[in-house]
């Protein structure tokens, strides 16, 4: 980590507060501060982020540490008038405001966007919240799995493999956060050309039905329909990782010579032969079958074997990547996705690495994790000197 705290990326001058809580808005606004934003967090030591294990201090959570680095803590209670005054004097002095809370209790609170682009016209104010808020869903509460329900998610996975079951990772939360980071840079690249500010509403459920739809909509593209709903080959019931002789190895062959190189390096010089292989395309009829083949294939070459034949014949192949083992990954590595650094409380961590990289202004993970509150101080005196 930069022991200057000395930002580095596109974004050094741009301040972001963040009045979010779980991981959606917390995301986001660390990305922000990857990228070389002064993130401020107006929190609570309740965030549901900072509930769970720790090793040493209390609210130093796993998921905390992944979401809230480059920021600095400021601990205000929102229900008390001189400690919201405070907060809206700080947001007063901000570029972004990102915040998930309910519509209802920020105009209770003062902190809708009427009242605080009053203080502060040019403002980039992004609202994230489960459903529109024109919507008869506006008040309802949303997490993760019920994003997943109502933007489709569960029926493809129940169409894909017979059980109406939750992706197990939180894409809705981190999908809404990167569409966030995107919106707000649009909105500062207008504020630059325009000197306005605006509201940006994030609506998650909306955000992950656009996205899932961008392949799933298929043949319902077309009025009237020209085929169902729901992509091809990843509906497939073989459309899952193949065993290899010591493990398990993405072998994804796409066309009928991608098919035929494949059975040739499994020794299978029948089905190099399969008429299903020897046609201009693969039919989407026989992608199943075509599966259960690989499967078949797969365990004649361990993965390092199958890389170098898939690398020869432009087969497209990944190992699986084991998380336990993550970090003794090369790629991994080599990229530096994930590093071993000195947390001031909570000694050795591994940290997620920043994915992207610019030639110019190289983003840099600058400030661990605050402990809840740790900035309050600092942050309030330099407003009392502005």
């Amino acid at each position: 980590m930069d022991e200057q705290n000395t930002a580095t990326g596109p974004l050094d001058g741009v301040r972001v507060i963040d009045l979010s809580t779980v991981v959606m808005g917390p995301y986001a606004a660390q990305i922000l501060g990857d990228l070389g934003a002064d993130v401020i967090k107006i929190e609570s030591p309740a965030d549901t982020v900072r509930v769970g294990q720790y090793r040493t201090t209390p609210g130093m959570t796993s998921l905390n540490l992944n979401v809230n680095r480059n920021k600095r803590s400021v601990a205000l209670n929102l229900k008390d008038a001189g400690e919201r005054e405070q907060a809206l004097t700080l947001i007063g002095t901000a570029d972004v405001l990102i915040t998930n809370m309910r519509p209802g209790a920020l105009a209770r609170l003062g902190l809708d966007y009427a009242e605080v682009a009053k203080r502060n016209p040019g403002l980039i104010y992004a609202h994230a919240q489960g459903f529109r808020s024109d919507s008869d869903r506006a008040g309802n509460a949303a997490y993760d799995e019920t994003v997943q329900a109502a933007s489709g998610l569960v029926d493809i996975a129940n169409r894909a493999i017979g059980k109406p079951v939750y992706l197990p990772t939180i894409l809705g939360d981190k999908v809404s956060s990167l569409t966030i980071v995107y919106t707000v840079l649009a909105a500062l690249h207008h504020r630059d050309r325009t000197g306005a500010g605006q509201q940006i509403e994030i609506p998650m459920t909306d955000t992950l039905i656009a996205f899932n739809l961008v392949e799933h909509l298929a043949g319902h593209v077309f009025e009237p329909a020209q085929g169902p709903t729901g992509f091809p080959l990843s509906m497939s019931q073989g459309h899952r990782a193949a065993p290899t002789k010591d493990g398990l190895a993405c072998v994804i062959p796409y066309n009928p010579q991608n098919f035929r190189d494949f059975f040739a390096a499994a020794g299978r010089a029948d089905l190099v032969e399969d008429r299903r292989v020897n046609g201009e395309a693969i039919d989407n009829a026989d992608v199943d079958a075509l599966a259960e083949l690989i499967d078949e294939c797969a365990p004649a070459l361990t993965t390092a074997e199958w890389a170098e034949v898939c690398a020869k014949h432009s087969i497209p192949f990944a190992p699986v990547l084991e998380l336990d083992r993550a970090h003794e990954d090369e790629y991994v590595r080599e990229g530096h996705l994930l590093d071993t650094v000195e947390h001031p409380t909570e000694g050795t961590i591994r940290t997620v690495g920043i994915p992207v990289r610019f030639s110019a202004t190289p983003g840099s993970i600058r400030r661990p994790a605050p402990v809840a509150g740790q900035d309050t101080a600092e942050v309030l005196a330099e407003l009392a000197n502005r």
